[in-house]
């Protein structure tokens, strides 16, 4: 049974109508096939099993994928590749996903419909773009299809789960006769291999068949990492840095909204990065309301929740001793520790280690998403106001060269960030510096420069505090990410910006004018608007050199 044909054939025309172009159905066939890879999700699935869809129920979509940024990603991509406009292909993902549904849930009949669609994978695998790996349940098109299809027939009617024909009693027998002489011949070899003389018994190939099964069974844990949230308060109880890395959506809101329970809408600068590299649970999820509690309620604080764990650290050594005795009265299930002074030789080591590690994990015609998270694991540590490449990263840069050289539709951006240390104009120009030293580098190694963009954040996108020397380290980075021009100004430019979405694998820009070192000359480089270019307005920087 061909899914993506069914569909095509009896809900297309639902949808369309008499507006049926090869773009809108070839639109379609790619939505159903991220569309079947999404509902073979059991938790996905679960949040609506049961419940009556409506055949024009245009919320459903919604409640399929939660996360508005992955809506938007399946809208962009869409109608990117099927040369339609964003808007039309909401409407018809809209209008086609509970269709879809009751037409999938007819098909799976009394099959639950994620094991349905996880069982005829191959017949809607091939339709699954590259780019939606990052919208479909972790693993799946890595998995080979848990059970045996179906059907090949192809209908414009529900199919049905065949049901064993009834026929005549000899061919009901067959099964047992067959059964009964293996079971003669399986009796006559044991005896002939019992009177031999034979040191090994005749059942050791099935002990060695039972062990490999018990040594290829389990999934590899070790390869996902403990889902995480990092978070730093600043004065008068807000907000000041939140970064949570979860393993599904669903984790991710969970964590969420317990940030916005305690901080209310400065929930809005958490960034996410949701990914299957991650675990999809939290041992602290229940204990965070209170955790984020005590935070809020000390200047300058900040804890990494991970696993576990719940790592502590304030720049007042009295404050920081009661803030980990305080969190562990509240969850006492969890290990809280003071955060250790700063080993600045073994963050970088294992930053290094924690790059290689993801890179190797990368395989084949890797996911770009994927290359710019193992890349930005690593710690580039430039030397003070310096923008040269320590060799120690340079096996690592060494490495993405080959790959971005290798995936042709690789865009990666590199982004620069610094501490608070400094002016906000020499923090910006440095950390430009520093994310174009990177490119520099990968250039020389033969990557395309037009693979390449380059932005410098300054201090303007923390993921710590800038209280203490570990915050202020994680805070000076570079980072990876996904190139999406369409995120960008107008023109197709990059200039400054603060990062403003919460998939790390994006970047929002809101434009800023560029820093001005002299409003007197002929470039217009300040903090704020002058002279040299009247279309920015002609307020000079009163901080500015003279």
């Amino acid at each position: 049974m061909d899914i993506i044909n069914h569909l095509s054939r009896t809900v297309t025309p639902a949808v369309l109508g008499d507006q049926r172009t090869p773009q809108s159905e070839g639109l379609l066939e790619q939505f159903y096939a991220i569309f079947s890879a999404r509902l073979a999700d059991q938790d996905t699935y679960g949040r609506f099993a049961g419940q009556e869809i409506a055949r024009d129920d245009l919320g459903f979509y919604d409640r399929v994928w939660t996360d508005e940024t992955h809506r938007s990603s399946i809208a962009r991509e869409l109608a990117a590749e099927h040369n339609l406009d964003e808007a039309s292909v909401q409407k018809l993902t809209a209008a086609a996903a509970p269709l879809a549904y009751l037409e999938l849930s007819e098909l799976a009949g009394s099959t639950p419909v994620p094991q349905f669609l996880r069982d005829n994978l191959s017949t809607y695998r091939s339709h699954i773009p590259a780019w939606a790996g990052a919208v479909i349940p972790a693993g799946l098109l890595a998995a080979e299809p848990a059970g045996t299809r179906i059907s090949d027939t192809v209908s414009t009617a529900p199919l049905q789960r065949e049901e064993e024909p009834s026929g005549s009693f000899m061919k009901a027998l067959l099964p047992i006769i067959g059964l009964i002489i293996l079971g003669a011949l399986a009796w006559a070899l044991l005896r002939g291999c019992q009177d031999k003389d034979r040191v090994e018994p005749v059942a050791t190939p099935a002990v060695v068949e039972e062990t490999v099964v018990e040594e290829a069974t389990p999934v590899v844990a070790t390869d996902v990492d403990p889902a995480a949230l990092r978070i730093s308060s600043g004065d008068g109880n807000t907000l000041y840095a939140c970064h949570i890395d979860a393993g599904n959506d669903e984790l991710q809101n969970n964590i969420l909204a317990a940030v916005r329970g305690v901080f209310g809408d400065e929930a809005d600068k958490c960034r996410s990065d949701v990914d299957d590299n991650f675990a999809v649970d939290m041992p602290a999820a229940a204990s965070l309301p209170a955790i984020l509690q005590l935070i809020k309620a000390v200047p300058d604080a900040s804890a990494i929740i991970k696993g576990d764990t719940v790592t502590v650290n304030s720049p007042d050594a009295a404050t920081l001793e009661k803030l980990v005795a305080d969190i562990q009265a509240a969850a006492p299930d969890l290990q809280v520790v003071a955060e250790g002074p700063l080993d600045l030789t073994n963050e970088i080591a294992n930053s290094v280690t924690a790059a290689d590690t993801a890179m190797d994990r990368l395989g084949d015609n890797p996911d770009p998403r994927d290359v710019a998270r193992a890349l930005s694991l690593q710690v580039i540590n430039f030397q003070f106001d310096k923008a040269f490449i320590p060799d120690v990263n340079k096996p690592v840069l060494d490495r993405a060269a080959k790959i971005i050289q290798e995936v042709p539709d690789m865009h990666l951006m590199i982004i620069g960030h610094t501490d608070n240390k400094g002016t906000d104009a020499y923090n910006k120009n440095l950390s430009r510096e520093r994310a174009q030293a990177v490119k520099d580098y990968l250039v020389e190694q033969g990557v395309d420069p037009s693979k390449l963009t380059t932005k410098g954040m300054g201090e303007h996108d923390p993921i710590a505090d800038n209280a203490t020397d570990q915050g202020r380290f994680h805070n000076r980075r570079i980072e990876f990410t996904v190139y999406d021009e369409s995120q960008m100004p107008g023109d197709g430019t990059v200039g400054d910006g603060i990062a403003v979405n919460d998939d790390a694998s994006k970047v929002d820009t809101v434009a800023l004018p560029d820093p001005d070192l002299n409003p007197l000359d002929a470039n217009n480089d300040d903090l704020l608007p002058d002279s040299d270019d009247p279309t920015q307005g002609t307020v000079l920087d009163p901080n500015a050199n003279n």
